[in-house]
C-alpha cells in the first residue's frame, strides 16, 4: 500500500519515479530472501501430546512440544484447533524459539460435558528475522479424546478419606454408638477387654476367661442413586448437577471400595436404567466409570413410584442409598414423600439435594429499588424452604444433604464416614 501510494506520487512529483522504482525492487529482493530463508529448510517441527482421556470438571494438561530446525531465531504463532463444546475462535500462543531449540508448552482445557472431544489441526505460523514473509506449518490433525466422569478427583478425595485432616473439610470426630456384631473370634480374656463380651459359655468350658472378639462390619452394599430428570440439568459454574452427582458417585465408590464394602450405582427418570449391581471386584470402578460416562438427562418428570418398586423387588439385603436428586419446593418433596419413606423403612436412605448458590449472591446483594426488594424476598423464601424441605426429611427419619454443589463430593463422603462411624448399616 505505500509503494501503490508513491508510485501514485510520482504522477505528480518528477523524479520521484526512479527512487521509487529502485526501492520496489530492493523490497522484492528481501521478500525473495526472505522466502528462500522460510521454505529452503525444514523449519518448524512440532507435535500435540493429549491425554487418553479427559476428566470432566477439572483442568486436563495439553503439551505441544516444539523444534526450530532453522538457524535463526523466530517468533511463533501457535493456533490449536481446540474441539467445538468450547465454541473459542481465538485460542493462540505466542513464544519464541532460538535456532536448534526444542521447548515443551503446556496449557489446561476444562470440559464442561462428557463424550466425546475432536481436536483439529496445530497451526504454527512462523517468521523470519526481516519478517516480510510468514509460513504456515500444521500438525497433529484430527485427535479424539473421550471426556470421562472426573476421575482426578479420586486421588484427592481418597487421600482425604483416609488422612486425619478431614476436620479441614468440617467433619467432625464421631463417638461410635455401641458396636458391631460381626463375630471375629473367640479368644482369651487380657487386661482391658471389655467384660461385657465375655462368652460364659466358653469360659465354662476352658476354666478360664474367654471373650468374644468383634470386627467392623464390611461388604456391605452402597448403591449411588443418580436422578437424571430434567431438575438436573440446571447448571452452576459451567456442570449441570447432573455432571456434579456423577462426578460425587465415582468418588464414593471408589472411597467405598477402598473400605472393604460394596460399590453399585443406578440412575432413573421415568424407569431405573444403567445399573452396576454393588460387589467388590477389582473391575467394579472401571466399570461404574463406564457406564456412568453415558449417562444424560432426558428432560421428563423422574419418577419415584417407579424407583421404590424397582428398589424394593432388587435390592433384597439393607443397603445405603445416596440418592442424588433436587427438590426446589416443599410440595415437589411432599408429592415423593411416601415413596422416599417406604425405600428407608427396609433400607438407610440419605437424599441428597442442593442449594441455589444464584440464590444465596442474590440475597448477599444490597437492594436498591422495589423491584430488587422484591427479587430478594422470592429468594429467601426458597432458600427458607430448603431448610424446611431438611427439617420434613428428618422428622420422618430420612437423613438428607443440603449442599453447594462444588461441595457436593466432600460432603457426601462426610456423611459416608459418619454412618459408618456410628455402624448405622
Amino acid at each position: 500500500m505505500i509503494f501503490v501510494a508513491l508510485f501514485i506520487l510520482s504522477y505528480i512529483f518528477e523524479g520521484l519515479l526512479s527512487m521509487v522504482t529502485a526501492l520496489f525492487f530492493v523490497a522484492l529482493g528481501l521478500i525473495a530472501v526472505d522466502f528462500i530463508l522460510l521454505f529452503k529448510q525444514k523449519g518448524i517441527k512440532a507435535s500435540r501430546i493429549l491425554p487418553e482421556k479427559l476428566s470432566n470438571g477439572d483442568d486436563n494438561p495439553i503439551e505441544l512440544t516444539l523444534e526450530n530446525n532453522y538457524n535463526f531465531t523466530t517468533d511463533l504463532l501457535l493456533i490449536d484447533e481446540l474441539p467445538f463444546q468450547y465454541q473459542k475462535r481465538d485460542f493462540e500462543i505466542k513464544t519464541q524459539l532460538v535456532k536448534h531449540q526444542e521447548k515443551k508448552i503446556t496449557y489446561t482445557l476444562r470440559p464442561l460435558e462428557r463424550g466425546e472431544y475432536y481436536f483439529g489441526n496445530l497451526n504454527i505460523y512462523t517468521n523470519s528475522p526481516l519478517g516480510l514473509v510468514t509460513r504456515k506449518f500444521q500438525f497433529a490433525k484430527d485427535a479424539m479424546v473421550p471426556n470421562y466422569p472426573s476421575f482426578l478427583q479420586l486421588r484427592k478425595y481418597m487421600l482425604i478419606a483416609f488422612s486425619n485432616k478431614l476436620f479441614e473439610y468440617g467433619l467432625k470426630k464421631i463417638r461410635r454408638i455401641g458396636h458391631t456384631m460381626e463375630f471375629e473370634q473367640i479368644k482369651d480374656y487380657v487386661s482391658g477387654d471389655d467384660i461385657r463380651n465375655i462368652n460364659w459359655k466358653a469360659t465354662a468350658k476352658r476354666n478360664q476367661l474367654m471373650v468374644n472378639q468383634y470386627q467392623d462390619e464390611r461388604s456391605q452394599p452402597i448403591y449411588s442413586v443418580i436422578d437424571k430428570g430434567r431438575a438436573m440439568k440446571m447448571p452452576f459454574e459451567g456442570l449441570s448437577l447432573l455432571d456434579y452427582a456423577i462426578n460425587a458417585a465415582l468418588v464414593i465408590s471408589n472411597v467405598a471400595l477402598k473400605k472393604q464394602d460394596k460399590a453399585g450405582m443406578f440412575t432413573f427418570s421415568r424407569k431405573v436404567e444403567n445399573k452396576v449391581s454393588a460387589e467388590r471386584r477389582p473391575s467394579q470402578m472401571n466399570k461404574i466409570l463406564e457406564t456412568l460416562y453415558n449417562v444424560n438427562t432426558d428432560f421428563s418428570e423422574s419418577d419415584f413410584s417407579r424407583l421404590y418398586i424397582d428398589v424394593k423387588r432388587s435390592l433384597t439385603q439393607r443397603s445405603l442409598l445416596l440418592l442424588y436428586t433436587n427438590f426446589e419446593t416443599l410440595d415437589a418433596l411432599h408429592r415423593q414423600l411416601p415413596y422416599l419413606k417406604a425405600m428407608a423403612r427396609n433400607h438407610l436412605l440419605v437424599v441428597i439435594f442442593f442449594q441455589n448458590t444464584e440464590l444465596d449472591k442474590l440475597t448477599q446483594h444490597e437492594a436498591a429499588n422495589t423491584f430488587e426488594i422484591f427479587q430478594k424476598t422470592i429468594a429467601e423464601k426458597f432458600i427458607y424452604e430448603k431448610k424446611l424441605i431438611v427439617n420434613e426429611l428428618q422428622k420422618h427419619g430420612i437423613q438428607s444433604i443440603l449442599t453447594k454443589p462444588e461441595n457436593l463430593t466432600i460432603n457426601t463422603i462426610n456423611k459416608y464416614l459418619e454412618i459408618k462411624a456410628r455402624g448405622l448399616i
